[in-house]
């Protein structure tokens, strides 16, 4: 799936429209105890009930059998548990997740969101939860991008480091429409190695056991490779209670370290959760 230009392009699939019921329904958590005590205060579009926007993108966010499943899914569902609001997940396509968030249909989006200034000028963003690092996927565990320049390397269009990249292997760079098309070349030998963002390569390369999924070391010359982009939750504009909310749960699971083991439980590297201070790409 060609997610990372969809992901880029938050204000113009805000200008669609969608039907989240027309993509299956609604799936609820179990019912909040009745002794519940929220961690925060907060106000959503129905009281007591946090309406997630969930499309199907796994290892961040899918819905199946009633069951909600994702990295994004599980902070999502720890945020709720620790504010006792009951979850109402909406399955949606991906480019009706932001759209559903805008128009008042649902209270945040799931799905693996980078915080940035263009999407912060239609939704508010969350803290960031963890990042999306860059990865290779190569047979002979290729993670330094000195090592890579004299080897074919393909990419996904659409990802931070395409420009970089572009100037660092000039010739030896192929850029892709999507991971489906880079994957086959990679196994048919006429690249050696991939670039794809980690949470996707972990999941796409899952059992294939030729290929290794690794985080590129930091190069300065790649940007990216020493600053991932942060990813958050979008949720609906101006609730200054529900931003609030977040922020305060995301706080606390990466100080608990329920973070991490969400990110493991999910494929994710540990490493993910080093975030840094919030910042937005321009």
């Amino acid at each position: 799936m060609k997610y990372r230009s969809a992901l880029a392009l938050g204000a113009s699939a805000a200008l669609m429209t969608f039907s989240l019921a027309a993509c299956g329904g609604s799936t609820s958590a179990s019912t909040v105890a009745s002794d519940c005590v929220p961690q925060s205060e907060v106000t959503t579009m129905q009281k007591g009930i946090l309406t997630v926007a969930a499309p199907e993108f796994p290892p961040f966010s899918s819905v199946s059998n009633g069951k909600a499943t994702g990295i994004d899914a599980d902070v999502v569902l720890e945020f709720a548990a620790k504010n006792c609001l009951e979850v109402k997940m909406e399955p949606t396509s991906y480019a009706g997740t932001i759209p559903a968030v805008q128009s008042n249909r649902a209270d945040v989006a799931i799905g693996c969101y980078y915080r940035t200034a263009q999407r912060a000028e239609i939704v508010d963003m969350s803290d960031p939860v963890y990042t999306d690092e860059m990865a290779s996927i190569s047979a002979d565990n290729v993670v330094a991008v000195s090592a890579m320049e004299p080897l074919k390397v393909g990419t996904v269009d659409g990802y931070l480091w395409v420009p970089d990249m572009k100037k660092v292997m000039g010739s030896n760079l192929t850029i892709y429409p999507s991971a489906v098309e880079m994957q086959a070349d990679l196994k048919a030998g006429r690249i050696q190695v991939g670039l794809d963002g980690f949470g996707s390569a972990a999941h796409m390369y899952k059992d294939d056991a030729k290929f290794k999924v690794a985080a590129v070391q930091k190069d300065p010359r790649v940007v990216a490779s020493t600053e991932p982009a942060q990813i958050g939750f979008p949720h609906t504009k101006g609730n200054t209670s529900l931003t609030q909310a977040l922020n305060a749960s995301i706080k606390t699971m990466h100080d608990d370290g329920t973070i991490v083991k969400l990110l493991v439980a999910n494929g994710l590297p540990e490493s993910a959760a080093e975030v840094g201070a919030p910042r937005l790409i321009k």
